[in-house]
């Protein structure tokens, strides 16, 4: 091994740094054309060299091998890299022997008419020969030049893979590393759920089955990562067993980036999109076990398409993703409010690159500030609003309940009652599964959203049907408010996975609040395509609960983390629930059940429903006690308007136990 390194390392700078120029490459195909031809006359006629026309063999040769500069001129024989020759490199070079040789049978022919003998002293017969030969020999040239640089440098600097997934898939991933520039990957083996090839060849490597022993065979042949067929991602991503044994191996995972989901749903992937893919490494949120999601995005567009759209909270992660999906459907023109001005600008020239054809105008400013929003609202007459723009850290709002107050609740009764003033056709809000038996004051105040627009929907559907008029739809009368609940979104800002990840990067530790605590995770673009639908199918009044899948611990999440990132003695702290902050997450609370709807994701919470003057009366007090910046007194009022709201490992749970003593109230009661 000592001396195989020694050989790699005298040899490996002519190999890896040194690159034949394109004449040279031409040169040596053009004698290889000259010998092949002299070589068979002389197979032929062993009396060549005593032959008196030895000399017109030569010329003849000769002139068919500068012939030979035709096929490779079209073919581009001589433009690749001799170690990294594909068998596309092959089946050129056998092309453009075919055009050389048709072009050789021409010129014979055409000399044989003139009586040109120098240069017909081979017959058709030996001419075939002689290209046959000829690109036998280039392609033997260019196996061996590539064998001998995977063998004596490329093994040394690739990594050692198995390919999860084997026959189509497996070997598309296969031939598309195999023909990588330069090569990344040594393939060892297939992992295949097919038992019947279990202990068969493939493509010169073993297949091993999801029954044997993998870890002993990550450990024998020195497996360093493992590639998933595109065809095998969801199967791998729910086999939470063999991604623990690998990756407890020490193995990478990698998947393709670039595999469409539709055509793998659809179809089989053409080869040139099996070899278009880009493998890269995979992140822990692209193993979280989660299940397709299919969305009618073709209702969605019929709906939203030539409309005009405002977006509340555009610069946030779930803000920022809805407005693609929105710009997608190509709207009559985008209206986009957030406050912060960064982001905003980003989105700006994510729009102007993205979605040039989209007219759309990105404002800085607060939804609180209702004279702007009135102004807005009537200049920009929107048909849909879809509002996602809320505070929405636990912590942060715990600290600050005034301004959850002021932000969440005050500014959604703003945006909601600018809609009904101004004809919106659809309001869609976006809240969260920590408005269900809330115990912080976030939660709270995206519960009191919930109940305002509710109650605000039933009054307005109320009044159209006692002034309905025969032939006009209700949703012509009135403005439809409906609501999204779902859990937390993989990757948004300020969400677990970027905070564990800058941990790890900096050595740890690691830091979870309890290793009990569970969470349920979607990814944004999922999500966000289900508010879509939900938002444009629902009829008003409707919560819309998402089913968010199965949740995750925490502290696994982080060990995942840890592990994938080959970190070393990074340690994992557990710090103790934050203010406010729950073991486990709900969709609904004790007194609410579902009702199926149009998608087996999507189900409608059965809710309680309230008067709208007194939700309304409720909420302007809130507001004016949250001017005045008490923070015990904006919460006990928060815990007046939602009894279920309880208060844990909070200082606000002194206001529970007064309430508690006193009896409580509010129009949840």
């Amino acid at each position: 091994m000592q001396n195989g390194n020694l050989f790699r390392r005298a040899f490996g700078w002519y190999f890896t740094k040194r690159v034949l120029p394109y004449w040279a490459i031409l040169i040596t195909d053009t004698l290889i054309v000259f010998l092949s031809a002299v070589v068979t006359y002389w197979v032929t006629d062993r009396t060549f060299f005593l032959s008196p026309e030895r000399s017109s063999v030569f010329l003849t040769a000769l002139f068919y091998a500068i012939l030979s500069w035709v096929g490779a001129r079209i073919f581009k024989t001589y433009t690749g890299v001799m170690r990294y020759s594909s068998s596309i490199d092959l089946l050129k070079l056998g092309y453009a022997n075919m055009v050389s040789m048709g072009l050789a049978l021409l010129s014979w022919w055409i000399f044989g008419r003139l009586q040109v003998t120098s240069l017909t002293a081979l017959t058709p017969l030996e001419i075939i020969i002689a290209f046959v030969i000829s690109a036998m020999l280039m392609w033997a040239l260019r196996i061996a030049v590539k064998s001998i640089y995977d063998s004596l440098i490329a093994t040394s600097n690739t990594t050692r893979v198995l390919i999860y997934g084997a026959l189509t898939g497996g070997v598309g991933i296969a031939k598309s590393i195999a023909e990588e520039n330069p090569v990344r990957f040594e393939l060892r083996g297939f992992i295949s759920h097919e038992h019947r090839i279990r202990g068969m060849k493939l493509m010169d490597v073993p297949v091993y089955s999801l029954d044997d022993d993998i870890a002993a065979v990550v450990k024998k042949e020195h497996i360093k990562a493992v590639l998933v067929s595109p065809y095998r991602v969801k199967d791998f991503r729910n086999n939470q067993e063999i991604q623990n044994t690998l990756i407890g191996a020490g193995c990478k995972i990698y998947m393709a980036q670039d595999a469409k989901e539709a055509t793998i749903k659809d179809g089989m992937l053409t080869d040139d999109e099996m070899m278009n893919l880009q493998i890269r490494e995979v992140s822990v949120e692209d193993l979280l076990p989660r299940q397709e999601i299919r969305v009618d995005l073709k209702a969605v567009e019929a709906l939203l398409k030539g409309k005009r759209v405002l977006i509340t909270g555009s610069a946030g992660s779930i803000g920022m993703e809805i407005v693609r999906q929105v710009a997608s459907f190509k709207p009559e023109k985008m209206m986009l409010i957030d406050q912060a001005e960064t982001p905003q600008h980003d989105l700006r020239l994510m729009m102007a690159k993205e979605f040039p054809d989209v007219p759309c105008e990105v404002v800085v400013t607060s939804i609180s500030r209702r004279t702007r929003m009135e102004y807005i609202f009537k200049t920009f007459k929107p048909e849909y609003v879809f509002h996602a723009a809320a505070y929405k850290h636990v912590p942060m709002m715990e600290d600050n309940p005034s301004e959850a107050v002021l932000n969440n609740i005050y500014g959604t009764k703003v945006i909601a009652d600018m809609s009904v003033a101004c004809g919106v056709k659809k309001f869609v809000m976006i809240s969260t599964d920590k408005a269900v038996n809330p115990t912080n004051v976030m939660g709270c105040s995206k519960r009191i959203c919930e109940i305002y627009v509710q109650s605000l929907n039933r009054k307005l559907k109320m009044a159209a049907l006692a002034a309905h008029k025969p032939g006009m739809k209700d949703e012509e009368e009135y403005t439809q408010f409906v609501t999204t609940r779902f859990g937390n979104v993989l990757g948004s800002n300020g969400s677990v996975i970027p905070l564990f990840r800058e941990q790890i990067k900096n050595g740890g530790p690691v830091t979870v609040t309890d290793e009990r605590i569970v969470r349920f995770f979607m990814l944004i673009p999922e999500a966000c395509k289900l508010v879509l639908e939900a938002g444009t199918m629902g009829n008003g009044g409707e919560i819309f609960v998402f089913d968010m899948g199965q949740p995750v611990k925490i502290a696994d999440l982080a060990k995942r983390m840890i592990a994938l990132s080959n970190a070393k003695n990074v340690e994992i702290k557990y710090t103790g629930l934050r203010e406010g902050e729950k073991l486990y997450e709900e969709v609904l609370n004790e007194m609410e059940g579902t009702k199926p709807t149009f998608h087996e994701k999507i189900r409608i919470a059965q809710v309680r429903e309230y008067d709208f003057d007194e939700v309304s009366r409720e909420i302007d007090e809130l507001v004016e006690i949250a001017k005045q910046f008490d923070n015990m007194a904006t919460v006990r009022k928060m815990k007046e308007i939602v009894p279920e709201y309880k208060s844990n490992n909070s200082v606000y749970e002194a206001i529970d136990e007064e309430i508690g003593k006193n009896g409580g109230g509010g129009v949840d009661s």
